[in-house]
């Protein structure tokens, strides 16, 4: 063991404000509601933790909504399609929209956009359900809607993109910065107007910043948090450029990378948004007490 490992603790780890919202207030709901079946539809947040406590409780996750139900129906952080809220209220259910009020500015920046004959490129994943719900709500304004994740996603749209002249990017709250960079370099010399949204959330960018910072002092970097989780993932994938970094999802992991721990004198561990404060304590009092 290491007796002189130093080990530092990010202040912007863990969740962010949209998640601690979506987690207390789904509580709140049962609590006051609990001869009501509360259901979510999809994860609440991308934690097993969180959402095996949230089962305990009786709220429940469902990945498809029924025909006919009864009781409140979440609407987690992400957001959902203008079609899915329909769907939840023909089927009965009473709806609690929890989407993160960072992820509604994107979705009426988008509309925005959309309305006003923009070709809207939205930067990120095209399956992440934020992304999936942004797309939906510009899609009722117009048919010129694309994601990409980076240039090369744009290359088949290049024609009609150079034809429609005026392009709107907005951006997947927790993607990198760097990303939405390399798309606004390939957009600028074939667009004749280019209107950037940089809707990257403030929690994200100031979690990327400190966490840079950090790498660059340090042997080692830890990223706790649940490899489903999009802003986690990346921010892994940023620290990599500047030191190494291994990414768990809990303490019971960092038995894998023994070697490596032992090894590094300036540990610094950091988190994702849907990332609990008990499984970060976890993970830093094992570090402290040696692996």
């Amino acid at each position: 063991m290491n007796t002189e490992r130093n080990i530092k603790l990010a202040k912007f780890a863990g969740f962010c404000y949209g998640v601690k919202r979506a987690v207390d207030t789904v509580k709140k709901l049962k609590a006051d509601n609990p001869d009501k079946q509360i259901y979510v539809l999809g994860e609440l947040i991308h934690n097993t933790q969180v959402i095996q406590e949230l089962d305990a409780m009786g709220i429940k996750t469902i990945d498809e909504l029924p025909e006919k139900g009864e009781g409140i129906c979440v609407i987690r952080s992400h957001g959902a399609s203008p079609e899915v809220f329909e769907n939840i209220k023909n089927a009965g259910f009473e709806i609690v929209d929890l989407t993160c009020l960072d992820v509604k500015k994107v979705q009426q920046q988008a509309i925005e956009l959309a309305k006003e004959d923009y070709f809207v490129v939205i930067v990120g994943k095209s399956e992440h359900p934020e992304v999936v719900a942004i797309k939906a709500n510009a899609e009722l304004w117009s048919k010129n809607v694309v994601v990409a994740s980076n240039p090369e996603k744009l290359k088949p749209f290049e024609d009609k993109i150079k034809k429609h002249k005026k392009v709107g990017v907005v951006v997947q709250t927790t993607q990198r910065l760097e990303n939405l960079l390399e798309i606004i370099k390939y957009l600028t010399p074939i667009s004749k107007e280019l209107k950037i949204k940089n809707t990257i959330c403030q929690s994200t960018s100031m979690r990327q910043k400190e966490a840079r910072e950090l790498a660059k002092e340090s042997d080692l970097m830890i990223v706790v948090g649940s490899k489903k989780s999009a802003n986690t993932t990346h921010l892994a994938e940023i620290l990599k450029e500047y030191s190494e970094t291994i990414h768990i999802e809990n303490d019971t992991e960092l038995k894998n990378y023994k070697n490596i721990i032992e090894k590094s004198k300036d540990i610094a561990v950091t988190a994702g948004a849907s990332t609990p404060q008990s499984v970060i304590e976890k993970v830093v009092n094992e570090l402290k007490g040696g692996i």
